[in-house]
């Protein structure tokens, strides 16, 4: 399973979200490093919006020479696929995010051709992922749903756009509270939607965040728009 499944929205609010994951088992644990790299250069060429490692995260990193404070502001444009692919030297879960169905269809039929004997994941709108797989030639040999947040105490949740945002992260290393600082930054014009997504993306110990959606659900939310509510 993956805990990308518990990503909050609508379909609406999904629709620039795709992850493709592969990952080792202690099956095949022996040899799989040049894999998963190969996985993740493949991926590369079909300009993903995030590349990530399960160890040690995505594009966005945090930095330990710095401040949760000096991340607001931190201009970097990230790691590069290169260095995101050299930092895989044990058997990991590694992911390439995109924001284009169109991209990821390319690269699920590109590293399927390659046979690389690893598990591969898609984690999407199902019948999103489904036709993709079909387009690829792969014939989809399971599902899994995620029901949501539907028991207990749900009023106590944080609201709409936060959930979105911080259940971007599945480890839940983006805290609720750091989500609702960068909408009102935004809001507020002391932000750029973009500069927001990165700083929360560096929070994001795996790399399966998505930067594009972030800052596309922060314009809005800046804008007084916001995709249909989902719950």
């Amino acid at each position: 399973m993956t805990n990308t499944l518990h990503r909050a929205g609508s379909p609406a609010s999904l629709r620039d979200d795709f992850i493709v994951f592969a990952m080792a088992t202690r099956a095949n644990a022996e040899g799989a490093v040049p894999k998963l790299q190969a996985f993740l250069r493949t991926a590369a060429r079909h300009a993903p919006v995030n590349l990530g490692n399960a160890k040690v995260g995505g594009f966005f990193r945090p930095c330990e020479r710095l401040t949760p404070l000096v991340h607001w502001r931190r201009q970097d444009g990230g790691l590069t696929p290169d260095e995101v692919v050299a930092g895989v030297d044990a058997p990991s879960v590694v992911c390439a995010v995109f924001d284009d169905r169109a991209r990821m269809e390319a690269f699920l039929a590109d590293v399927s051709r390659q046979a690389l004997g690893i598990s591969v994941n898609v984690s999407a709108l199902t019948d999103e992922a489904r036709q993709a797989a079909a387009r690829a030639g792969i014939v989809r040999h399971s599902v899994e749903f995620s029901l949501g947040f539907c028991l207990g105490q749900t009023d106590r949740l944080p609201d709409r756009l936060t959930l979105e945002l911080s259940t971007m992260c599945g480890h839940g290393m983006i805290a609720a509270g750091l989500a609702q600082k960068m909408v009102e930054l935004v809001k507020e014009g002391r932000r750029a939607p973009g500069e927001a997504a990165r700083c929360l993306a560096r929070f994001c110990s795996c790399g399966v965040f998505n930067p594009a959606r972030a800052e596309r659900l922060l314009g809005e939310a800046a804008q007084g728009r916001a995709a249909p509510c989902s719950r």
